[in-house]
């Protein structure tokens, strides 16, 4: 692995024969000439170690450090100083400086220490990496799924869940947006931190109001005490907001305020209540279009949707039926202590060829009513409910009003699905061979990818 180290000296000649000195041992550079120029370089993010003066103009060395330290906890920052300011470096050391060199530079020792600091430097970035792959991992299992699509949101859920960032869920009724808040919260800081739910459409405006920022007694008849609202039992965890783009427009001008101050006021009350809450939502509706309507605010759209996660209906990613039908078999098998341990070929057949419309939620109780009905150790086309049971085994529905190419794409991926998920039988079915069969596959996700 090679690294790249900043090396900040007022002192050109310093900090160009440090530089020198670092390539010969094999590293890249990058020099400033003070803490300003230093600070900016470090934003970019491609930096693995810095090597800084103490005593420059303007930031010196010690406030660089704390910067770069409250940026990144136990980034290697290694002090240069003179003989006269040995305890100012020692200082340093105990806030958290990796290690300091006084002037003129021994060049030995500096490489031993650039050595270990990069040695340490490289550990601490295969343990992120390990620690990646592990919550990629743990929200596999939650979250059942081998599609491109499905990936493409596991991927999205890795990278902002350990940020403070707001995220808009978006996605049809049963598609698992839940689950999605569950994985960004779990994979965290504050997954210690409580997560509380708020089901918006299930709630009047004003009692969605209360139920939300709280109320003082007295606040309203029947308001007989003093009562918390979800922010305030949120603090310093997640608040998911379900169905957001059901809410009041007063309330949509309270909760920007929140997110924006993050502070508000129980219903009736004076006192400000501080709310260190990360705000999760989630949506069935296009919240653009609601915006054009002019029941949704656009700034409030804004503060939400910092990072957008959509999740993909079942019918465009029906490779992951006989996953999550195998997951939920052994789920409703042990429920019901059954001894179902399959699903038939025709059953499968019949799952791949409904349009579920209700998505994972209305595979999920098909699963559960499968099992039930089940007379024996296998699941068969009987088993299923009525409208599973009567959709098509073999065929596929295209409309006459799209492009020959559109149409190619439908009888694609309806191919790829009816031999659940593989490629390669599919193409041989069409009589084509599987590059193409995946060049019109990709064809049709590219447009997501934009």
């Amino acid at each position: 692995m090679k690294f790249k180290i900043l090396v900040a000296d007022d002192e050109k000649n310093i900090r160009e024969g440090l530089a020198a000195s670092l390539e010969m041992d094999g590293h890249e550079t990058v020099c400033a000439p003070d803490g300003e120029a230093a600070w900016a370089l470090f934003g970019k993010g491609d930096v693995d170690l810095v090597i800084t003066d103490l005593r420059m103009p303007g930031i010196d060395g010690g406030e660089l450090m704390r910067r770069i330290l409250a940026e990144s906890p136990g980034f290697p920052v290694i002090i240069l100083t003179g003989h006269g300011t040995v305890e100012s470096a020692v200082s340093a050391m105990r806030d958290g400086a990796w290690d300091f060199l006084t002037k003129p530079v021994n060049l030995g020792r500096l490489s031993m220490l650039v050595k270990r600091a990069l040695e340490n430097r490289e550990l601490v970035l295969r343990h992120k990496e390990m620690q990646a792959d592990l919550d990629r991992s743990r929200i596999s299992k939650s979250m059942i799924g081998k599609s491109p699509a499905m990936r493409k949101v596991v991927d999205t859920i890795s990278r902002v869940a350990p940020t403070r960032a707001s995220v808009l869920i978006t996605g049809e009724s049963g598609v698992g947006k839940e689950l999605v808040a569950d994985a960004i919260h779990e994979l965290s800081p504050r997954k210690d931190g409580p997560l509380v739910k708020v089901h918006c459409a299930a709630l009047s405006a004003s009692l969605l109001e209360s139920e939300l920022f709280g109320h003082e007694k007295g606040a309203f008849t029947g308001a007989l005490a003093r009562r918390r609202g979800r922010f305030e039992l949120a603090h310093g965890g997640t608040l998911f907001l379900d169905e957001i783009g059901e809410i009041d427009q007063n309330i949509q001008i309270k909760l920007l305020r929140v997110l924006q101050e993050r502070e508000f006021e129980r219903v009736g009350g004076e006192k400000t209540v501080e709310a260190d809450v990360r705000v999760v939502a989630a949506t069935n509706k296009v919240l653009k279009d609601e915006i054009e309507k002019g029941s949704f605010r656009e700034d409030l759209y804004f503060r939400l949707n910092v990072v957008s996660i959509a999740v993909p209906p079942l019918r465009e990613r029906k490779e992951d039926i006989p996953l999550m039908a195998s997951a939920f078999l052994r789920e409703f098998a042990a429920e019901n202590g059954k001894a179902v341990d399959g699903i038939s070929e025709r059953a499968y057949s019949r799952l791949h060829a409904y349009n579920w419309p209700g998505n994972i939620r209305e595979l999920r109780n098909c699963i559960e009513s499968a099992v039930v009905m089940c007379k024996g150790a296998t699941i068969g086309e009987g088993d299923l409910p009525p409208t599973i049971k009567s959709s098509g085994e073999d065929w596929v529905r295209v409309p006459l009003n799209v492009s020959l190419d559109e149409a190619q794409r439908i009888v694609a991926r309806a191919s790829v699905a009816f031999h659940k998920g593989n490629k390669s039988r599919a193409a041989d079915a069409l009589g084509i061979g599987r590059k193409t069969l995946q060049r019109k596959l990709d064809e049709e996700e590219a447009p997501e990818d934009d």
